[in-house]
């Protein structure tokens, strides 16, 4: 399928129907159908999905109750099995009719839909296909290419798809062998909370798990869509509301998961005629990147309540003695608040005053407070701030290490929180350096490797040679597509390990593999019998994960194999790693993780079964905080404003932000229908509001080119688009990921934590009959 063919009239239509109920369902039965898997136990699989004696799911990484549901899955999360169980193959027949050249038109769907890739493969570029090849000769070739190659200039990525045993044997490698470059797909999504979150509180990740949303009396929620990118959190959502508890919803776009949800589960709730619960109390469409903003404003609300509280000797508002107990900086961060005049909060935020202020008195009224938020925080050049001004907020009123409160960053892929845990980072100081010299004989690199952006930069100025990826569509994920991808053909060597073909596998460098491994659902089988892997969820518990499905291939290896197999051809006879043995028994493996990390992962084989997973040890979840000073600390941002210097408050600069409908999952396309929007027939949609519309003459279905607005000599441009009005602020347009990141330039990204800020690039949109006339 040609992209031309997907571009003709979408159709936008108002989608008034809750998330969950009947939709879903409907979608879950034509997308099995379609893959041919109606009559092939695909319902078998999806029962054994997030239970305790089942398997992780491939999509979200949100939590596992020790207790599921019957169905412990989402529509997305049951579309993320359908597209790995499916019967259809890219083999070696499909690879021997297709040139590499003539699949670079394909659209990022229809490459996955051609199904699991079977066979180890060589690009062979005389032929311009891939190519056959044995295993022990790739293994062979690839080892001698990255022994001949400088391993600074090599980058060893990880998606968040690999296994706990899988992500720490590969930092394994890649350190033996002299690289600390391992980027990983957080640097592209919640490396400002990784940054942001120590600096507050002392930990990477969130304090709360699944029992405290059973004790809160009040959510907020900041930039996250969670109907399409976390579905079985509504679960915890739709629990509350029906208790009373208030649900507080910052977010640019009306999200439908976040407004209605009918539960799937309930056969009441299906059958009623009416549309689902009310998920939002109150739902505020605040202005891209207006986050700090309007944090600010409820801070200062809360500040003149406790003012006006201390004035008639009534109980105070903010938590004065966890403040002085616990906290650090508050001083200056009061003086920033009260000196933030409200003209500049309502003009930046998009809010008005009266709706902070209600928003305060609520916040006032609870006692037991979860924060949630998405990328919609952390994608700005201000991710940072905007995740450490959520933290202000909750410990204004001592909201931080109590049962029912808490930050809760929603991460996405299903192991990327885990793969940090065991030592994918670019940052040798996150990782136990003495112990993995004593354990293993090596001398780990102790310069910082390569993130996402960095290692973005290297691919396009040629110093970056080589990489390696386990997993992912790193070339399609991130930001500067185009010269990402035309630099990517000067490497010299590119290997990815993968289930499925992408848009990566087209740009082939001088020698170039795909190695097919199992998926996580596949049965896996060593040496000592059939094997279990482990994930991480977004609240810091671990899960067994047990794959029985019959392999795709009978040439597939497991991801472990492919690693080890790997290392014994590159760094033979370097470090005392047991390669063979942790593959035939990856509970070897896991006894090696409890050996580097000991507290976080005591006694890992014997507890890693328990149902609801066992939890690392999160200091701040009891108070106790590991930071500069020993006490959580108030965080002054840097202003109000996510791009300060660009102007998107006039008449021809918008301000762009990525999303991703509910039918696909990161890079992965499940087709061209985002029925919580509306929106059919197309990916290539930008939704504008009305009112901006006008002013440049658009209706409905005209076509437009956007540019982003940089003045760096670099020309960045999406063609034959069609724009729509939308519920969204003016100022601000969306449109899908990851079509629009050829707009995002490299150096557009969050400060010292290097996220693509993807929700506010500056953009201007052009008529396209304006420009042929003007050319």
């Amino acid at each position: 399928m040609k992209r031309s063919e997907i571009t003709d009239r979408p159709t936008v239509e108002p989608y008034d129907h809750p998330t969950g109920g009947w939709g879903s369902v409907k979608s879950l039965v034509e997308k099995s159908s379609a893959e041919g898997l109606l009559a092939s136990g695909v319902w078998a699989e999806l029962s054994r999905q997030n239970k305790p004696d089942g398997f992780a799911c491939v999509s979200c990484s949100w939590a596992k109750p020790a207790e599921p549901h019957p169905f412990e899955f989402c529509e997305n999360g049951a579309k993320a099995t359908i597209w790995e169980i499916t019967p259809k193959r890219a083999d070696r027949d499909f690879f021997s009719r297709h040139k590499v050249s003539e699949l670079l038109d394909w659209t990022d769907h229809e490459l996955e839909k051609q199904g699991r890739i079977t066979t180890p493969m060589r690009y062979d570029a005389g032929l311009d296909q891939y190519v056959p090849v044995k295993w022990a000769d790739a293994f062979a070739e690839i080892g001698a290419e990255l022994n001949a190659l400088e391993p600074t200039s090599v980058v060893f990525y990880a998606s968040g798809r690999a296994s706990l045993e899988a992500s720490h044997m590969w930092q394994l490698f890649s350190r033996i062998y002299g690289s600390n470059n391992l980027p990983d797909s957080s640097n592209m999504c919640h490396e400002s909370t990784s940054v942001g979150l120590p600096e507050s509180i002392g930990s990477p990740v969130g304090t709360v798990v699944l029992d405290d949303f059973e004790a809160c009396d009040m959510m907020f929620f900041f930039g996250h869509n969670t109907g399409t990118n976390a579905p079985r959190l509504l679960h915890q959502v739709h629990d509350a509301r029906k208790r009373g508890v208030p649900v507080i919803t910052f977010n640019p776009l009306e999200e439908r998961g976040l407004m209605r949800f009918k539960d799937p589960q309930s056969p009441v709730e299906m059958l009623s005629p009416d549309e689902g619960v009310k998920m939002s109390s109150d739902y505020f469409q605040l202005r891209a990147g207006g986050d700090v903003a309007a944090m600010t404003g409820i801070a200062k609300a809360l500040f003149a309540l406790d003012d006006a509280a201390k004035a008639l000797g009534a109980p105070r508002v903010l938590d004065a003695d966890f403040i002085a107990e616990h906290t650090a900086g508050f001083e200056d961060f009061e003086r920033f608040v009260r000196d933030t005049e409200w003209s500049a909060i309502e003009a930046r935020s998009g809010l008005s005053r009266d709706d902070l202020e209600h928003t305060a008195r609520v916040y006032a009224r609870a006692t037991k407070v979860i924060a949630n938020y998405g990328m919609g925080l952390t994608q700005h050049r201000h991710g940072i701030d905007n995740v450490q001004m959520l933290v202000n907020l909750l410990l204004m009123r001592g909201n931080m290490g109590k049962r029912g409160a808490g930050i809760s960053p929603i991460r996405g892929h299903s192991n990327v929180q885990g793969q940090r845990s065991v030592g994918i980072t670019e940052k040798p100081e996150l990782v136990p350096v003495d112990k993995l010299e004593a354990l293993y004989g090596f001398t780990v690199p102790k310069e910082k490797g390569l993130d996402t952006v960095e290692a973005c930069r290297g691919i396009i100025d040629g110093s970056v040679k080589g990489f390696v990826a386990l997993g992912g569509n790193f070339s399609r994920a991130v930001p500067e597509t185009a010269l990402v991808e035309e630099a990517w053909r000067r490497m010299r060597l590119s290997v990815q390990i993968s289930t499925k073909l992408n848009r990566n596998h087209l740009l082939p460098g001088e020698v170039t593999y795909i190695l097919p491994c199992l998926g996580r659902i596949e049965r896996d089988t060593q040496a000592s019998g059939p094997q279990t892997v482990s994930m991480e969820d977004s609240t810091a518990c671990i899960h067994a994960s047990d794959g029985r499905r019959e392999p795709a291939s009978p040439e597939l290896l497991s991801e472990p194999k492919i690693v080890a197999e790997l290392a014994k051809a590159t760094i033979a006879g370097r470090g005392r790693v047991p390669w063979d043995e942790w593959v035939a028994d990856y509970a070897k493996v896991r006894d090696a993780i409890e050996k580097a990390y000991p507290a976080d992962f005591k006694d890992f084989n014997a507890r890693f079964r328990t149902p609801g997973g066992f939890r690392r040890d999160i200091a701040a979840a009891r108070r106790e905080w590991r930071t500069d000073t020993k006490k959580a600390n108030f965080k002054v941002p840097n202003g109000l404003d996510p791009n300060p210097d660009i102007d998107t408050n006039g008449a021809d600069v918008f301000n762009l932000m990525t999303v991703r409908s509910n039918d696909q999952f990161n890079t992965t396309v499940y087709g061209y229908d985002d029925r919580l929007r509306g929106i059919s027939g197309s990916r290539m949609v930008i939704l504008m509001n009305r009112e901006d519309m006008g002013r440049l003459g658009l209706r409905d279905q005209d076509r437009v080119d956007v540019e982003t607005h940089a003045d760096d000599g670099v020309s960045r441009r999406v063609e034959n688009y069609i724009v729509h009005g939308f519920s969204i602020p003016k100022g601000d347009v969306a449109g899908y990921y990851p079509e629009l990141n050829p707009l995002i330039p490299l150096w557009h990204h969050a400060e010292r934590s290097h996220v693509p800020a993807a929700k506010s690039v500056p953009v201007r949109i052009l008529k396209r009959e304006v420009r042929a006339a003007a050319e």
